[in-house]
């Protein structure tokens, strides 16, 4: 008998010792949060509760107007429980498509609206996330942000699925938000366009392209994103030294420096223009810390 509890003890420590060693199990989610990040762990992924997402408004947001509206207007539908639509945001970078989704999330969260990002490197656990947001009564945006797939990408494959094209349905309580700097998602080489052929009058794609328009046409809203006017830029610009108390001096002095600013970087983006009035605003003397308003990472997309 003693010899029997002996090996019982022994087992028991080495089992206490083998458990320690395995990674941890995935922790339990937060449904009190409004934001969630998806975290993938060796005994699988979870939704991590952000305690302070981005605050971004629509009122930082100019010069993007019918953008704002398009992506309004089927967010609310999606919310009052009516037919809504996957969005894709593509365009030019810094011209503010990932700003859109968080301002959107930041003026409906009270109504029950939630935000989940996902990483592109994660997309494999699509149907994971949609198993555990599927029964809960919150609505949720899948926020998939700077999205491109190169080739043999397995996420691509996931995308697809999860948008239209599984046999498990997509989830009532979610729609997929992307943002892109590729309309289509994929790379377009010139090779492709070598498989169009003429039938009857009419061009019909390559394969190639075929491919890349299947995934991006599961997409049922698409809103473009284009660079800003000179006009448009400096609107921006003046707005953000404005909203960070800088002085704007008469004589055209901000408009030619911000205009050297986008020429040396190449871009009149929203995200160039928020640049550029803190560089002012900071040489002025203006403290970002000691502004409890100051705007957080404006117009980044």
């Amino acid at each position: 008998m003693g010899d029997a509890q002996g090996l019982i003890d022994r087992a028991t420590a080495l089992l206490d010792r083998i458990e320690a060693l395995l990674p941890a199990a995935p922790q339990a989610t937060d449904w009190g949060c409004e934001a969630f990040r998806w975290r993938k762990g060796p005994r699988g992924g979870y939704l991590q509760g952000v305690r302070e997402p981005h605050r971004q408004g629509l009122d930082d947001l100019l010069c993007l107007e019918q953008q704002m509206a398009a992506v309004e207007a089927n967010t609310r539908q999606f919310l009052a429980g009516r037919s809504a639509n996957n969005v894709l945001l593509w365009g030019s970078r810094g011209t503010g498509k990932s700003s859109l989704v968080k301002a959107i999330f930041t003026e409906l969260r009270g109504a029950g609206l939630r935000l989940c990002e996902v990483a592109k490197g994660d997309l494999d656990d699509l149907p994971d996330i949609l198993d555990q947001v599927r029964h809960r009564p919150e609505r949720f945006i899948l926020f998939c942000d700077d999205l491109s797939f190169g080739a043999g990408d397995s996420g691509y494959t996931s995308l697809k699925a999860a948008l239209d094209g599984s046999i498990s349905s997509a989830p009532d309580n979610l729609l997929i938000y992307a943002t892109s700097n590729r309309r289509h998602l994929l790379p377009e080489p010139q090779a492709d366009n070598r498989g169009a052929e003429w039938v009857d009058g009419e061009i019909h794609p390559g394969e190639g392209v075929e491919e890349r328009i299947s995934l991006s046409d599961r997409f049922g809203l698409w809103v473009a994103f284009h660079p800003f006017s000179q006009a448009e830029y400096l609107e921006i610009v003046r707005h953000w030294l404005h909203r960070l108390g800088a002085a704007i001096p008469q004589g055209g002095q901000v408009e030619r420096a911000a205009l050297q600013w986008a020429l040396r970087r190449g871009s009149r983006s929203g995200r160039t223009a928020w640049q550029f009035a803190r560089d002012w605003a900071g040489q002025a003397g203006w403290d970002p810390l000691s502004d409890p308003h100051q705007p957080d990472g404006c117009h980044l997309s």
